[in-house]
This record gives C-alpha cells, sequence and structure tokens, in this order.
C-alpha cells in the first residue's frame, strides 16, 4: 500500500476524523488525554494514529518544557493537524513519547 494513501477502516467504531477531509485518524480509544492545548488551540493526546505522515524532528519549546517533536500531517489533505512527540527531556513527561499529541 501507498504511505501517502487514506486507509478507510473503522466505519463501526467511534472515532477522531481530519476536519478538512474526513480521513480516519484514530479510533477513540486510542486517547490519552483532552488536556493539550498547542499552538493551534485544544487538542488531545492520543496512542497511536492513521493516515498521517511526520515532518522533520525538532527540539521545541511547549508549555512543559523542551521537547523533540515532529509536525503530524493528514495524509488525505496534508492539512498539519499536530505533532509527534519523539522525546521529552524532563522525567514526568516521558509518557508523551511516541504519542500524537494535540491532534484538532
Amino acid at each position: 500500500m501507498n504511505q501517502h494513501q487514506v486507509v478507510s477502516t473503522f466505519r463501526d467504531h467511534p472515532r477522531f476524523i481530519c476536519a478538512t477531509c474526513s480521513a480516519v485518524l484514530a479510533l477513540q480509544d486510542e486517547l490519552i488525554s483532552k488536556s493539550f492545548s498547542g499552538r493551534d488551540g485544544r487538542g488531545y493526546l492520543l496512542h497511536s494514529a492513521v493516515n498521517v505522515k511526520l515532518g522533520e524532528k525538532e527540539d521545541r519549546p511547549l508549555l512543559t518544557g523542551v521537547h523533540t517533536v515532529a509536525d503530524v500531517f493528514c495524509v488525505g489533505c496534508n492539512d498539519r493537524i499536530g505533532w509527534y512527540y519523539h522525546r521529552a527531556a524532563d522525567q514526568a513527561q516521558k509518557y508523551k513519547e511516541g504519542a500524537q499529541g494535540a491532534i484538532r
């Protein structure tokens, strides 16, 4: 399968979709927290997502300290929909590593 092709599964399950193109991004079961906010407003922290691609890694100062992150883009429309946590410097923030943040 082409890594930039939208996967349409999970039709009978509660899910998060892209606000622009309606591509499925994740099942609601993937939700870790609704208490996140970023430069574009409120968002959710998810264990994993589908139909997304990652931008370049960068160290970015966030509200909880500097994290190594990459922007996350929808494969269906290429809109930036959040970021991916590669590394958290603060031990208390390690639970975010490997998670999709602020999916909006």
